[in-house]
C-alpha cells in the first residue's frame, strides 16, 4: 500500500485498522495503522474530515506530534476551517 500523506479522508477511514487512537492536541489525531506498522498523524478539517499529514514509526510519534502542533491552525485555515471545531 502506498503512502497516503496529504489525503483528506473520513474519520472512520483514518481510524480503520487502528488499535490505538488519541486526540493528542485539539485538532490533531494520532492512530495506529496495524497493517503497515506505522502511526498516522492527522488534522481535523471538519466534523468527519481528517487530513493525513504524516505516517511515522512508533519511535518518531512524540517528536513528530510536537513538530506538527504549531501548524495545526495554519493548516486548518488553509483548508477553510473556521473557528473552533469543538470535540466530536
Amino acid at each position: 500500500m502506498h503512502n497516503k500523506k496529504g489525503k483528506i479522508m473520513s474519520k472512520d477511514d483514518f481510524l480503520h485498522d487502528s488499535l490505538y487512537a488519541k486526540e493528542e492536541y485539539e485538532g490533531l489525531l494520532v492512530s495506529s495503522d496495524t497493517n503497515k506498522g506505522v502511526y498516522n498523524i492527522g488534522i481535523e478539517l471538519g466534523k468527519n474530515q481528517i487530513l493525513l499529514i504524516d505516517q511515522v514509526k512508533d519511535s518518531e510519534v512524540h517528536e513528530r506530534v510536537h513538530m506538527w502542533v504549531p501548524q495545526i491552525q495554519d493548516i486548518q485555515r488553509r483548508y477553510g476551517v473556521e473557528g473552533d471545531l469543538g470535540n466530536y
